[in-house]
C-alpha cells in the first residue's frame, strides 16, 4: 500500500506548518537568532538537522489532517509530544530553568546536555511514527464503489435477480 499523494491544499498546509513549527521551535531555543532572546552556549552541530526534520516531520503530519477520506485511530497528541521533545532537545541546556533548578549549572551541562541528543532521536522518531500511522492507517477499510453491494451487506429479505 502506498501513500496517497498531497493535494495542492495539503501542500500549501505542510509549507505553512513546516514554516510554522520552524519558527515555534527555533525561536525560543535560539537557533533563530533574534533579538528577544540570545542563547547562553552555542548549539550543538546535531540541533540544526533535529530542528530541520522536526518542521518538515511537523508540516507533513499537519497537511494528512487535511481532507483526509478516513478516520485514524492514531492520537494527535504524538505529534504534540514530539514536537515538545525536540524544543527541549535543541534548546539551551542551562536556560532551561526547570533543568537548573533541579539539577543546578553544572547538572544542566554534564547530565542534561547529554541527554539531549537521546531526547531528540526519540522525538524524531515519535513524529515518524506519527506521520506513518496516518499514512498508512491501520484497520480502515476502503469505501466501495458506488452502486456495489455485496451479498453480506443486503438488508435482510433483499434477494438479488
Amino acid at each position: 500500500m502506498s501513500p496517497r499523494r498531497l493535494s495542492w491544499a495539503q501542500g500549501l498546509v505542510a509549507a505553512v506548518g513546516a514554516l510554522a513549527v520552524a519558527v515555534v521551535v527555533g525561536v525560543p531555543t535560539g537557533l533563530i537568532a533574534t533579538p528577544f532572546y540570545t542563547r547562553m552556549t552555542p548549539a550543538p552541530w546535531w540541533s540544526y538537522g533535529v530542528w530541520t526534520a522536526t518542521a518538515v516531520l511537523s508540516g507533513l503530519l499537519i497537511a494528512t489532517y487535511v481532507r483526509r477520506p478516513f478516520r485514524s485511530n492514531t492520537p494527535s497528541r504524538a505529534g504534540v509530544a514530539a514536537n515538545i521533545g525536540s524544543l527541549l532537545a535543541v534548546g539551551c541546556p542551562v536556560c532551561n530553568k526547570v533543568v537548573v533548578a533541579a539539577a543546578g549549572v553544572g547538572g544542566a551541562l554534564n547530565v542534561w546536555a547529554a541527554l539531549q541528543p537521546i531526547i531528540a532521536a526519540t522525538s524524531l522518531v515519535l513524529l515518524g511514527w506519527a506521520l506513518r500511522r496516518r499514512l498508512f492507517p491501520r484497520g480502515v477499510c476502503p469505501v466501495p464503489t458506488a452502486g456495489i453491494v455485496a451479498e453480506d451487506d443486503q438488508a435482510p429479505g433483499v434477494t438479488r435477480e
